[in-house]
This record gives C-alpha cells, structure tokens and sequence, in this order.
C-alpha cells in the first residue's frame, strides 16, 4: 500500500520582494523519517468553510493532517479579543487556512496532530481562548526559549510536564512524567469545552490536549516534538502514533470502510 500523506497548512513570509508559502524544515523532516508518511503543504490562500468545497478537495487526498508551529500567534479577533502590537506577529493568512482545515479534519475524522500554535489553533476552533507573555504572570515559570545561535540549545529538552493519570498520552510517551521542549509566551487560556487536558507543567500550563469523542487520532502539543522526532524517544513516539493514525486512515478509505 502506497505510505499514507499528510497536509500541513503554509505560513506566509515574506523575502526578497516575494510572498512565501512555506513550512519549517523540521515538520517536514519528522513526518517523512519519524511518522513515515509523505507531507503536503497546503498554500495559505484561506479556506471557505462555508462552501467547504476547496477543504473537501483538499482533505479527500490525503490521510491526516499536520499543525505546524510558527513565529505568528492566532488573532485574538478568533476568540473574541483585540489585536496588539505585543501580541503578534500575525499571519491572517494562516489562521484562514489552518482554522478551517481544522475544524474540517475533526468533522471528517480525519487523524490530526497540532504542535505549538497548532495546538493554540485547536483550541480556539474549538471554543477555548489563549493567553499571552504567560512568562509575567504570578507563579508561573518562564517557558520562552532560551537566547542562543544554536537551535540545539534553544530547542533544548528541559521542561518536565506530567501526563494525566489514564491519559491517551501514557503509552505513547512512554510515561506519566517526560522531558520536553516547550518553549512558548502564549498558551491556552480558557480550554475548549470538546478538548481534553492530557498532559501540564508544574505551574498549571496546558501542555497537551486531545479532542473529546474523537472519531480518530486528534492531539495538541505545546511543545515541539519534530526538532527532536528521530532521536528523541518520546518525541519519535507521538509522531509514529500519527504516522499509525494515518495509516488506519488510508487503509480504511482503500477499502472502502467508513470512516
């Protein structure tokens, strides 16, 4: 059977007088080598749900869908607050793509695993708010990266989360208690009422989600699994899990099974 493929939604830069579509290496790179499946990156031209023709186009050829992380927070226009200047960058473009193709995967069952602003994405699709500079708020701890020109050391793995007690998580990390490397100012805020809390730090930040009732694989993460996918044993983990998700997925649909 041909390796199952993915979607990952563009984010949009601009360089040399062009508009890019484009998506970190790192992403790419993990779902090739650690999930075994073959990426797709969706340019960020928006996506009409109210149609849902071009979503359907889209969702119909692949077998999972892939939430990237990027320098752009989502708008607080999408759960009900006001743009600033300390709370961006912005990349609209993104948030008309990825929130859409979103909220489309999770009502066509379609696996789905949401990284850093993914997992931010996920939660304001869903109902839920984020909040931002989380570093100055009383009692909690700095989760911003460390100041390096090595991404080794700003990607570091540092920070201890707790994974629920029956958490779907458990056995896919390896654990109730792991090492990852978070490293984020804005984090969810008030969690949507269809996600689950899979996994925290020490001071209470929402470290991962998955979608309640689910009809497939559908988890969020705050920190940043890809850097680490092929060495890294709990990050390789949750990306075969989605690399397995999909696979289910895409033998499902050649035989013609509900999905």
């Amino acid at each position: 059977m041909p390796r199952a493929i993915i979607a990952i939604p563009a984010d949009t830069r601009e360089m040399d007088g062009y508009v890019w579509h484009a998506s970190p290496e790192q992403y790419v790179s993990a779902a090739l080598n650690a999930a075994d499946v073959i990426p797709m990156i969706v340019p960020a031209f928006g996506l009409d749900l109210s149609g849902e023709a071009d979503i359907d186009a889209i969702l119909n050829r692949v077998d999972g869908v892939l939430i990237s992380g990027a320098r752009s927070n989502v708008s607080p226009v999408h759960y009900g607050d006001d743009e600033t200047e300390s709370n961006g960058p912005y990349d609209p473009a993104r948030d008309a793509t990825s929130l859409p193709l979103i909220r489309r995967a999770l009502d066509c069952g379609i696996p789905l695993l949401a990284i850093c602003r993914g997992i931010q994405e996920l939660n304001v699709v869903l109902g839920g708010t984020l909040v931002t500079e989380i570093q100055d708020r009383p009692g909690n701890l700095d989760h911003r990266r460390p100041e390096s020109n090595n991404p080794d050391v700003r990607f570091g793995i540092r920070q201890k989360i707790a994974v629920e007690p029956g958490s779907c998580l458990t056995d896919v990390l390896g654990g109730s208690t792991v090492l990852v490397n978070s490293l984020h100012r804005q984090a969810i805020g008030n969690l949507a009422p269809g996600l689950k809390v899979e996994a925290t730090t020490q001071d209470g930040v929402v470290e991962a989600v998955s979608v309640r009732d689910a009809a497939a694989f559908a988890v969020g993460v705050q920190w940043h699994p890809e850097y680490w996918a092929q060495t890294d044993e709990s990050s390789k983990r949750l990306f075969e899990a989605f690399g397995d998700a999909a696979r289910s997925y895409a033998a499902a649909k050649a035989n013609g099974k509900p999905i």
